[in-house]
């Protein structure tokens, strides 16, 4: 059973003119077009087919707005990083994404979705660095943790913790076995509260 019974898809947006009203609070998925990103929303939300993966990555440029109740969403933004992705859609993603951070008062949290196995990227980072400059309460979800041993998780889990330091939030996270999807959820309601997860920014591990 989801929990957000009320949960429901409200509308895509092509542009900023297009957003829902900034009222109430939100926390925002991003993440790299192969990282997991839909499969995370699904996972957290406890809905099998809420978020939808394109067929063609990175093709599909539209933030996607659910609401989770009268006065919380979640909101799915398009993934970036793929290679294949014309000069011109990476514009507009660019400028889509970067008015809806710029613009969005409700925003509360984002929650950054990275494969495990190739660790943070460049657009990652990036990203990183502008939300701490906005002081927005970050964390990191190390997806398809499942594809990989104890050993080789625990090691990545501590050089992805070393890379973000103060400016996220660190776990490990497969949507397939379900690991570390309580603690996620978690994170995401302190989000929606406005509230950083454990009070401070600190470094949470994969474990329920």
């Amino acid at each position: 059973m989801s929990s957000y019974p009320q949960l429901r898809f409200l509308l895509s947006a092509a542009s900023a003119q297009q957003f829902p009203s900034d009222v109430g609070r939100e926390v925002a998925v991003a993440g790299r077009s192969n990282a997991g990103k839909s499969s995370a929303i699904n996972s957290l939300t406890q809905r099998n087919s809420l978020a939808r993966s394109g067929k063609t990555p990175g093709l599909t440029q539209l933030i996607n707005f659910f609401e989770l109740d009268e006065a919380r969403r979640l909101v799915d933004l398009p993934g970036y990083g793929f290679a294949k992705v014309p000069p011109k859609v990476q514009a507009h993603w660019h400028r889509l994404v970067g008015e809806y951070f710029a613009t969005r008062n409700s925003l509360t949290g984002l929650l950054l979705i990275v494969d495990v196995r190739r660790g943070l990227k460049d657009e990652d980072r990036a990203l990183l660095d502008w939300t701490a400059e906005r002081e927005l309460a970050v964390h990191v979800l190390l997806s398809k943790s499942d594809k990989l041993n104890r050993s080789e998780a625990s090691k990545a889990l501590r050089a992805a913790q070393g890379e973000v330091g103060e400016r996220a939030s660190v776990q490990l996270f497969s949507s397939l076995n379900q690991d570390g999807a309580e603690h996620a959820r978690r994170v995401l309601e302190a989000f929606l509260e406005n509230k950083k997860p454990g009070g401070s920014g600190g470094r949470a591990t994969g474990s329920d």
